[in-house]
């Protein structure tokens, strides 16, 4: 087994690196000083109460997904091998996104075989794990109940496999790194983030791109998200209002208008003269 996770966990660790982050070797990352998981209490698709205390002490998978979601059925069966494998110690849980009626999502639970709990997400559900944006998508949580990882899209499954034994105190032939939380996980973190999806900083001083990313904090985003600017720009790359204010926030920051506080500049020699002629 640790054979195999060696010759596959290259590939998995460069598609999980963070596109400002340059990484090398085998490399697993997981957040310093994590949140702890906004718990819930839903009954799973046969009516038995599914919450997250009820796993304590277990590493825990939280899946969100959907039937229509073809990446997210495409995962389910490593889903299901790696629960299976770890059955003891690792508690992958499912959370449906579907607006279907649960019978719909019972019969594809039936049909793969699912070997974990599957539940409904309710909206306060959604809203606490930042609104499920992309399908699947995945929260890593170590036995003490707090989010190390977060994953969007389809990923390798060892990748997770090699996770959850590092969070197991198992061997694996990759080394863990730690990372801040900056928005990726949660949104209410985002105001420690010093980039910003879609934002140019390079234009800026440093004082300046300080009091820019104070702005984009501050300033609730008027799409409609209810986030602040900075929030929106992690959350939805694509907002066109967020985009669009963070630009002009920056250009009035570098120099397109004066700051508080900032002093004017000197008239040259000549101007000076010309504008007072008089003797003191």
């Amino acid at each position: 087994m640790l054979v195999a996770l060696a010759l596959l966990l290259p590939a998995v660790t460069y598609a999980q690196a963070q596109p400002q982050e340059q990484q090398s070797g085998n490399v697993i990352r997981f957040v310093r000083n994590p949140d702890p998981a906004p718990d819930f209490k839903l009954d799973d698709l046969t009516g038995k109460p599914l919450s997250l205390a009820g796993s304590h002490g277990k590493v825990i998978l939280l899946n969100f997904w959907a039937t229509w979601c073809g990446p997210c059925r495409e995962e389910i069966p490593d889903l299901i091998a790696l629960q299976k494998r770890y059955k003891d110690r690792l508690q992958i849980i499912g959370i449906s996104v579907d607006d279907d009626d649960p019978d719909v999502v019972k019969k594809v639970v039936d049909q793969t075989g699912i070997n974990y709990p599957v539940a409904l997400a309710s909206p306060e559900v959604r809203m606490a794990y930042g609104g499920i944006v992309a399908l699947p998508t995945s929260f890593v949580l170590d036995s003490e109940g707090r989010v190390v990882q977060k994953h969007e899209g389809l990923r390798d499954p060892i990748l997770y496999e090699v996770e959850v034994r590092a969070l197991l105190g198992m061997p694996i032939p990759a080394r863990v790194e730690t990372f801040e939380d900056t928005g990726e996980i949660f949104l209410k973190h985002a105001d420690r983030a010093v980039e910003l999806p879609g934002v140019d900083f390079s234009k800026l001083t440093p004082e300046q791109k300080q009091v820019a990313l104070h702005h984009f904090n501050a300033e609730t985003c008027t799409c409609g998200c209810k986030f602040t600017l900075a929030q929106c720009r992690i959350y939805d790359r694509g907002c066109a209002v967020s985009k669009a204010r963070t630009e002009k926030i920056v250009a009035e920051v570098s120099g397109g208008s004066p700051q508080k506080g900032a002093r004017a500049k000197s008239p040259a020699p000549a101007e000076r003269a010309s504008q007072n002629p008089s003797p003191r």
